[in-house]
């Protein structure tokens, strides 16, 4: 998937992403962040997106700034109430110059694993780094990587099934570079869309080790966002890094 590029995704998804990625954890999301950020920080999030944990936190009263590799994607958090009024950078999440320091950064849904190198991951978290003030915060979410139905490397499963139409995602996985390629494919009576997805897994210890070589350290890990314990059994990890004062 090599043309996929930071605004492929937006282009794919923006149309339907809110009836579709919903993942049923936005409260639970927003009331844990604005856990970990004082009521007066200024916030920075990573792939703001359609702004599911954006406009929330707006609403609580936040001084949120986003990055977003889509237009498509900001097309529609601008069409939402107060959506206008966020200011976001386009960009490349591992790359984008913004102006400006924050007191906490996030990146949640996954989306760290969009960027499908090692490099590009390490990118981000030293960009996000600098952006932060000392005793600054870099909260992200991710799933644990998981290979279950996976034969050869390769996987296919059924999504949707009903009279009308099915959507069907098949899936290969390569040891060696870290990476999922998915192709969901939605068949109906209108005819047939193909979403790639390429994804750039990396588990807990690897994602510490960027984050120390950005010069953060890991100050708390949740196996949910309700702070259940991270334990091996957990199926994704909420981890928040630190800028160590003095830097």
């Amino acid at each position: 998937m090599e043309n996929f590029g930071p605004d492929t995704f937006g282009l794919l998804n923006a149309e339907d992403y809110d009836d579709l990625h919903n993942p049923g954890t936005t409260q639970a999301t927003v009331d844990l962040i604005a856990q970990v950020a004082s009521p007066s920080s200024k916030l920075l999030e990573l792939a703001i997106g359609t702004g599911r944990i954006a406009l929330p936190l707006v609403h609580k009263g936040f001084d949120l700034t986003g990055i977003e590799g889509s237009m498509d994607m900001v097309a529609k958090l601008r069409a939402k109430p107060g959506g206008a009024d966020i200011p976001v950078v386009i960009g490349d999440i591992a790359d984008v110059d913004i102006e400006g320091t924050f007191d906490h950064a996030f990146l949640v849904f996954n989306t760290l694993f969009n960027l499908t190198s090692q490099e590009a991951q390490i990118r981000c978290f030293a960009n996000t780094a600098k952006r932060l003030k000392p005793g600054g915060t870099f909260l992200i979410e991710t799933f644990v990587p998981t290979f279950d139905g996976f034969t050869d490397h390769q996987r296919v499963s059924t999504k949707r099934l009903d009279m009308n139409s099915v959507w069907i995602e098949a899936a290969t996985h390569d040891p060696i570079e870290q990476l999922f390629a998915f192709q969901r494919i939605r068949i109906t009576q209108e005819g047939t869309k193909l979403v790639p997805l390429p994804m750039r897994y990396a588990y807990p210890p690897e994602i510490d080790l960027m984050a120390r070589l950005a010069g953060l350290r890991l100050r708390d890990r949740w196996g949910g966002w309700d702070k259940s314990a991270f334990t091996a059994d957990s199926k994704f990890h909420i981890s928040v890094y630190e800028k160590p004062l003095g830097e």
